[in-house]
C-alpha cells in the first residue's frame, strides 16, 4: 500500500477548494441573472410568475422602488 504524500494532500485540498469556489460563483451568477430579470420586469410582475418552480428566493429581492440609505 502506498503512503500518502504531503504534496498529494495539498493538491487534493486545492482541487476541493477550487471546485467549491466554482460552484459558489456559478450559483451566485445564476441568482444574479434571475434577480436582474425580475427587477427589469418591474415590481408589478411577481417573482412567482417568472419563476414558479422556485420555492424560496434571496433576501436581497425587493419589490417596488428601493430608497438609498
Amino acid at each position: 500500500m502506498r503512503k500518502i504524500n504531503r504534496n498529494d494532500l495539498l493538491i487534493a485540498a486545492a482541487v476541493g477548494a477550487a471546485t467549491g469556489i466554482l460552484v459558489y460563483l456559478t450559483r451566485r451568477i445564476k441568482e444574479h441573472r434571475m434577480l436582474t430579470k425580475v427587477s427589469d420586469e418591474g415590481y408589478e410582475t411577481a417573482h412567482e410568475v417568472l419563476y414558479p418552480q422556485k420555492k424560496q428566493m434571496s433576501g436581497k429581492l425587493h419589490y417596488g422602488p428601493v430608497l438609498p440609505e
